[in-house]
C-alpha cells in the first residue's frame, strides 16, 4: 500500500511542476539574484491553502502549470487620456515599441530589463531582487521569488531630478491564455520625484513585481488602475524602501477580475519618512467569480515616521474581499504614527469580507491604530437622498463614491484623482439597478 504524500512533498511537487513549465533565463547581471531567488523558492515552496496568509485565498490558480484555457479578455477603456505623460506599452508581457513613446524623459533614465541585462555594468545590478529578498521575512512570499527567478522583461527606472510628467506603464492583453511575468525596478535618487501610472491587464494570468527604492528627501507617487478583464488572474508585489524625509504613496483601483492578490512590503527606513498605501476594489459576482486580496506589511525602523493603510471594498453578488494588514514598529522607532483602516460595503447578503488587521509594537512613544468594519448602505442616508428627489440608483452610487472617498484622497494629484473617480462612476453606471 502506497503511503499518502506528505504536505511538504506535495508542496515540492507543485513547485517543481510550476518551474518545469517556465523557460528560466540564464546569464546577465541578474544571474546571481535569480539563482538566489530560485534557491529561496526551493526552500519555501509555493504556498498552499493551509498557510496562514493564504487561508482565505486559494493559490491554486497561481500554482497551476498553465493558466486556465479560454480566459476572456477585453480592451480596457483608456484612463488618464489627455494627460501629458510618457507611455510604455507591454502586450502580453512583451514590450511594444511601436505603441510606446520614445523613452526619453528629463531627469529619468529608462531601460528595458531584457536589453539592460546584457550589460556587464548597470545601476540596477545591485538592486534587482534586493528588496524582494529582504521582504521575504517574517512572511514568505513565494510568488515574488518565482518572479525574480523567472522574469525576462520589465522596466528599470532611475530618477535623478523631478520628472516633468508622469511615466505610464500600460498593459494590454491580446492572447486568451497569456501567462505574464514582469519585474520592474525603480530608483528615486536624493531629492528627485516621479509619478508612475500603471494601468491595464498584463495577461490572462500575471505575476508582476515592482521594487522601489526612495532615497533621502525623494518623492514617489504610484497610481495603479488594474484592468477590467473579468477572467483575469493576477498576483502583484510592491516592495519599497523609504529613506530619511522621503515620501512613498501608492493607490490601486481594482474593478473586475476573477482573482487578484496585491501584496505590499514597505520598509520605513529613514527618520521622518512617510509611507501611504491605499486601495479601492469594486467586485460584482454577476460578471463571474470575484476574489480580491490586499496583503500589506509596513515595517517601521526609524524615528518620527508616518504610515497609512486605507483600503475600501464594495462587493455584491457573491464577491469576496480579503484584507491582511500589519504594522510593525521596531525597538527605537519612537514617534511612529501608524494608521490602518480596512472597510467593506456589502451590497447584498451573498458577499463577504475577511479581515486580519495586526499591530506589533516594540517602542513606547508611538501613535498606532487599526480598525476594520463591514456594513451595508446606510438606509438613513439613502432615505435622505431619495426624499430630495434623487433616484434610488443614483443615490446608491453617490453613497458608494462617498464610502470610497478616503482611499481616493490618498492621490495627491487632483486631476489624476478625478480620472479615477470617472472610472468608478463608469463602473457604477453600468450596474445601475
Amino acid at each position: 500500500m502506497t503511503a499518502p504524500m506528505t504536505r511538504d512533498a506535495r508542496r515540492a511537487d507543485t513547485t517543481e511542476a510550476r518551474l518545469a513549465a517556465i523557460d528560466l533565463p540564464t546569464g546577465g547581471f541578474t544571474a546571481p539574484a535569480r539563482a538566489e531567488a530560485l534557491a529561496r523558492l526551493g526552500t519555501m515552496g509555493l504556498p498552499a491553502r493551509r498557510d496562514e496568509y493564504w487561508r482565505w485565498t486559494d493559490p491554486a490558480k497561481l500554482n497551476a502549470e498553465q493558466p486556465e484555457a479560454g480566459a476572456a479578455f477585453r480592451v480596457d477603456r483608456p484612463i488618464f487620456e489627455g494627460r501629458d505623460k510618457l507611455r510604455l506599452v507591454f502586450e502580453d508581457g512583451v514590450f511594444d515599441a511601436a505603441a510606446s513613446d520614445d523613452p526619453v524623459l528629463a531627469g529619468v533614465e529608462i531601460a528595458r530589463l531584457s536589453e539592460a541585462d546584457r550589460a556587464d555594468i548597470h545601476w540596477a545590478k545591485a538592486q534587482y531582487g534586493a528588496l524582494e529578498a529582504s521582504g521575504q521575512t517574517p512572511v514568505a512570499r513565494p510568488f515574488a521569488a518565482l518572479n525574480t527567478a523567472a522574469a525576462t522583461e520589465g522596466v528599470l527606472i532611475r530618477v535623478t531630478g523631478k520628472a516633468a510628467r508622469p511615466l505610464h506603464i500600460s498593459y494590454r492583453q491580446s492572447e486568451k491564455t497569456s501567462d505574464v511575468i514582469l519585474h520592474h525596478v525603480v530608483r528615486i535618487e536624493e531629492g528627485a520625484e516621479l509619478t508612475l501610472l500603471e494601468t491595464g491587464t498584463p495577461g490572462a494570468r500575471s505575476n508582476v513585481v515592482m521594487e522601489v527604492d526612495v532615497a533621502r528627501g525623494a518623492r514617489f507617487h504610484h497610481i495603479r488602475p488594474q484592468g477590467r478583464a473579468t477572467d483575469r488572474v493576477m498576483v502583484t508585489h510592491l516592495f519599497a524602501r523609504v529613506a530619511e524625509d522621503a515620501t512613498f504613496k501608492s493607490f490601486t483601483l481594482t474593478t473586475n477580475g476573477k482573482f487578484t492578490r496585491n501584496e505590499a512590503v514597505i520598509e520605513v527606513a529613514g527618520d521622518g519618512a512617510t509611507a501611504h498605501i491605499a486601495g479601492a476594489a469594486l467586485g460584482d459576482g454577476e460578471d463571474g467569480p470575484f476574489h480580491h486580496d490586499d496583503t500589506v506589511f509596513i515595517d517601521h525602523g526609524a524615528v518620527g515616521c508616518e504610515s497609512r493603510q486605507v483600503f475600501k471594498k464594495v462587493l455584491k453578488h457573491g464577491a469576496t474581499g480579503v484584507f491582511q494588514g500589519k504594522i510593525l514598529v521596531r525597538p527605537g522607532a519612537q514617534k511612529t504614527d501608524g494608521y490602518q483602516i480596512s472597510q467593506s460595503l456589502l451590497l447584498d447578503d451573498d458577499s463577504q469580507f475577511l479581515a486580519k488587521p495586526e499591530l506589533e509594537i516594540y517602542a513606547d512613544d508611538v501613535k498606532c491604530s487599526h480598525g476594520s468594519t463591514t456594513g451595508a448602505i446606510d438606509e438613513t442616508a439613502l432615505f435622505y437622498l431619495r426624499s430630495r428627489g434623487v433616484p434610488e440608483a443614483d443615490a446608491k452610487a453617490l453613497l458608494i463614491l462617498s464610502f470610497l472617498a478616503d482611499a481616493i484622497a490618498e492621490i495627491e494629484d487632483e486631476d489624476l484623482a478625478g480620472d479615477v473617480v470617472a472610472r468608478l462612476e463608469d463602473w457604477l453606471a453600468r450596474r445601475r439597478g
